[in-house]
């Protein structure tokens, strides 16, 4: 099959009617005597927001360096209004519903210890608890972590890499024994999509609560969390969100469920009467319960202009292109790379993949190396995969179809085969 021409990708640019958001990120090139720089590592890490450095900079000088102890009078409501700017413009929940506070690894953590004791006293414990054995390692651990302490079983479900778990094999696992699964709605290695209202579905009539991380999703992937049934989620904010390099997280708890549950971590910022210093914790009535401590002003303070861009854009508008993107990718991936040993290792169907393409291949981390040595910034996950993340608000048809061009060049060439196998620590 004969793809696409760079003269098709250039014309689909001219159409993009999302292309004018590219003008609003920092997008700088490397030295001058190298060509220009392809971003498709948005999945990890996204560019940064033209607006953000301006932002930071007043709150830095004027809140900060003019307000300061005053200025906590708004700060401390950022978590909240900003969670209800994510619910809205992002997640698909109602106000009162997200907080912006901690990481996603602690999030994860409070919500699945304060799902996995929420059970009522006349009921019997559930001992088992389910993960998917391909998922993002700091949810599998934190899940490893909770059933060791608790003596529960772990269920680790074993899906195809490429495929993820099906409907049919989370069917088979959430039984009456279990008490919660913690899944991910977009997988970090494949992009595999899962159907948030078709699993919480098969969940509830399962008895069985479900913690989802939207990490690789939000912004990318349209979310129905309030409409879908969905009672809790997890995410990162410096991916599609652009919120920059250890963002704050964000977590969602159904509005119906926030009494029932009790975070593990008491802090202040999750006290109801915070500032009369009582001797006893009592958790605040909404979903403030689920902070912790005083959050990161200033990386909190790059959030909002990162979200507003989502926001205009319409995470539905930015899904169409996201598929169109990742489309072009796969069809350049079976008529250049294939011949040269890659094979598809993300769902073909778009309706079941979500933002970015993987391509496995026997030497893929030297691969990436080499790619990155020519300009194009992707990124590798073991065993063998090579991942493409295109940003819809930022990232070109021409780059796309530019960066697959320079990829099958220079494995043609060989030169990824002057490099070390030897990994660091980043990859």
């Amino acid at each position: 099959m004969t793809p696409r021409s760079r003269e098709d990708a250039a014309a689909l640019d001219a159409l993009d009617p999302l292309a004018g958001f590219r003008d609003r990120f920092v997008v700088a090139d490397g030295p001058h005597d190298q060509p220009e720089l392809l971003y498709l590592d948005g999945n990890s890490l996204g560019r940064l927001p033209a607006a953000t450095a301006a932002a930071v900079d007043a709150l830095v000088r004027e809140q900060w360096g003019g307000g300061l102890v005053r200025s906590w009078h708004d700060w401390i409501e950022w978590p909240t209004r900003l969670g209800d700017r994510l619910a809205a413009d992002v997640l698909g929940a109602r106000p009162g519903e997200v907080v912006v506070a901690d990481s996603t690894s602690v999030n994860l953590y409070k919500l699945a210890a304060a799902a996995l004791d929420a059970v009522p006293a006349e009921e019997p414990r559930r001992r088992a608890v389910v993960v998917d054995a391909g998922d993002f390692p700091t949810d599998r651990y934190v899940v490893q972590g909770l059933a060791a302490e608790r003596g529960l079983e772990l269920r680790a479900l074993a899906p195809d890499l490429d495929a993820g778990p099906t409907a049919e094999a989370l069917r088979a696992a959430l039984d009456g024994e279990v008490a919660l699964a913690v899944l991910s709605v977009v997988n970090y290695r494949s992009g595999a999509l899962l159907d948030v209202a078709e699993v919480t579905a098969l969940a509830a009539a399962a008895g069985v609560r479900v913690l989802w991380d939207v990490s690789h999703a939000a912004g990318v992937v349209p979310l129905a969390l309030h409409p879908s049934g969905a009672e809790l989620a997890v995410g990162c904010t410096y991916k599609y969100l652009n919120g920059g390099p250890g963002a704050p997280a964000f977590l969602y708890v159904r509005q119906e469920l926030q009494p029932l549950l009790r975070q593990p971590i008491w802090g202040w910022f999750g006290q109801r009467d915070q500032f009369g210093m009582g001797d006893a914790y009592e958790p605040a009535d909404g979903v403030e319960r689920f902070c912790v401590g005083t959050p990161p002003i200033l990386s909190t303070a790059a959030l909002e202009p990162a979200v507003a861009l989502v926001a205009e854009a319409g995470v539905d508008r930015l899904r169409r292109k996201s598929v169109a993107l990742c489309d072009l990718a796969v069809e350049l991936a079976d008529a250049w790379l294939t011949p040269l040993g890659f094979r598809l290792a993300s769902p073909r169907d778009a309706a079941r993949r979500g933002g970015h393409v993987s391509l496995a291949h026997p030497d893929a981390w030297r691969i990436c190396r080499a790619l990155a040595d020519a300009g194009v910034v992707a990124d590798y996950r073991v065993p063998d995969r090579l991942r493409l993340g295109p940003s819809p608000l930022y990232t070109r048809f021409v780059d796309v179809w530019d960066a697959a061009d320079r990829l099958r060049r220079l494995v043609v060439a060989g030169e990824h085969e002057r490099l070390p196998r030897e990994r660091p620590r980043v990859t």
